[in-house]
């Protein structure tokens, strides 16, 4: 399937939204969920997979599918398709504040390896299917590097990141030590393995884990500064564990909540 050649402008600073030009007959595809809005000549249509001439036929799409699935990623994609005589423009929004990266995959080779939920939307004709690393230390401790999204195709597809990012260009043998979380994307010649941190006392006291992925050039890589894991954690970390509010530093305000309950129970009607 050829793919749909489409004009996009990213909107926004940190909670950014990609508004996606499509020309009569074109169309994009996206997330389940991740539609901001649409004008009213685009039809919506949720398939299996992600609708690419490699998965053609119903085993093909079931396939497809089931990829997705295990990502972690929905069975479903939605196709949005400019049937309007005019240009017409449907817009996709971020999860969680961070980028939206714009990646031209004919100028990638033809393929682009990201986090599995980094992918936000896509030109039609982009394939989208799961690569496993290969190596069986990223199997067992890789966590969010060990399965990743693999983009296939020469159009456009839009990523999403956490917080700030940093694209990094490694020469032939150049290697760098990254969280795994860390990683958004990295073009398929970059090696990618799991390295321990070396010292016991690092990996339990130090807080970034028993393991780094070591990312070996030649290629490029685009990293994140907020992972969605962590951003996660410190927000379960910071709220009740014990169900109701909670007061934040404020010794008065437990006092005046315990007040109240006692009021309550003692039936003070004053």
């Amino acid at each position: 399937m050829a793919m749909d050649v489409v004009d996009y402008e990213i909107k926004g600073a940190e909670m950014q939204f990609v508004e996606v030009e499509l020309d009569p007959g074109e169309a994009a595809i996206g997330e389940a969920g991740s539609m901001m809005f649409m004008d009213a000549g685009i039809a919506m249509d949720t398939i299996f997979g992600d609708g690419s001439a490699a998965q053609g036929g119903f085993l093909g799409k079931l396939l497809g599918a089931g990829k997705r699935l295990i990502t972690g990623e929905s069975l479903f994609t939605t196709v949005y398709t400019n049937q309007a005589g005019g240009k017409q423009r449907v817009a996709f929004a971020a999860p969680y504040p961070g980028k939206i990266l714009p990646m031209d995959l004919r100028q990638l080779g033809g393929t682009l390896l990201c986090q599995k939920d980094a992918f936000l939307c896509a030109a039609r004709g982009v394939s989208l299917g799961i690569a496993f690393q290969q190596k069986m230390s990223v199997g067992f401790f890789g966590g969010e590097g060990f399965i990743m999204q693999k983009l296939d195709g020469d159009g456009l597809a839009f990523v999403h990141a956490g917080g700030t990012v940093v694209k990094r260009e490694l020469q032939p043998g150049q290697t760098l030590l990254v969280d795994t979380g860390c990683v958004v994307a990295y073009t398929p010649n970059v090696n990618f393995e799991i390295q321990y941190v070396g010292k016991i006392k690092t990996a339990l006291f130090g807080g970034e884990g028993l393991f780094l992925a070591k990312m070996t050039g030649p290629g490029t890589i685009w990293l994140q500064s907020l992972p969605f894991s962590r951003l996660a954690s410190r927000i379960f970390a910071a709220a009740p564990q014990r169900g109701g509010s909670k007061e934040e530093g404020s010794l008065l305000g437990g006092f005046a909540g315990a007040g109240l309950l006692g009021g309550l129970i003692g039936g003070d009607d004053e």
